[in-house]
């Protein structure tokens, strides 16, 4: 992923590093900035020093250097795109596996806690548990009392 590319891996929840890939952060050579919010979010991921150093450069972060960075969450070892799409998946699995409804009530409340202001963010968060608590998902685990176990919802 390179210039608008890079940008755009700093918009994901999970970063994914192929064998063999890189994210390059090229926008000096091509005499701009990041302009699509890349840098501030850049930031946020692995800091300012390092940002600045990314950026300065335009470094080459391999898939050894993203995970040392906390720019990538794993390297994945297939080859062939399936082979990689295939293992990607996999990997995801861990964290949409579960009832659609309580995913996304988990992603709204991390993003709350991430981009609003720390009192605003408690609200959401009540508002969103408010939602769910009572509903069909909680109702299911609670008539299986398995409260506080692991326990199959999908």
């Amino acid at each position: 992923a390179l210039g608008g590319g890079a940008e755009l891996t700093t918009a994901c929840d999970f970063r994914l590093l192929a064998l063999g890939s890189e994210i390059r952060f090229v926008h000096k050579h091509m005499g701009v900035v990041p302009g699509w919010g890349g840098a501030a979010r850049l930031v946020q991921i692995v800091g300012s020093r390092t940002t600045l150093k990314l950026l300065s450069t335009a470094q080459k972060v391999d898939p050894e250097i993203g995970l040392k960075l906390g720019l990538a969450d794993a390297i994945l070892t297939s080859f062939g795109e399936e082979g990689i799409l295939n293992e990607a998946r996999s990997w995801l699995s861990q964290y949409t596996k579960g009832p659609p409804e309580i995913i996304k009530a988990i992603k709204k409340v991390v993003v709350s806690g991430k981009e609003l202001p720390f009192e605003s963010a408690l609200q959401t968060e009540k508002d969103i548990f408010g939602t769910v608590w009572g509903g069909p998902v909680n109702l299911k685990v609670l008539a299986q009392g398995s409260k506080h176990k692991k326990i199959r919802i999908d």
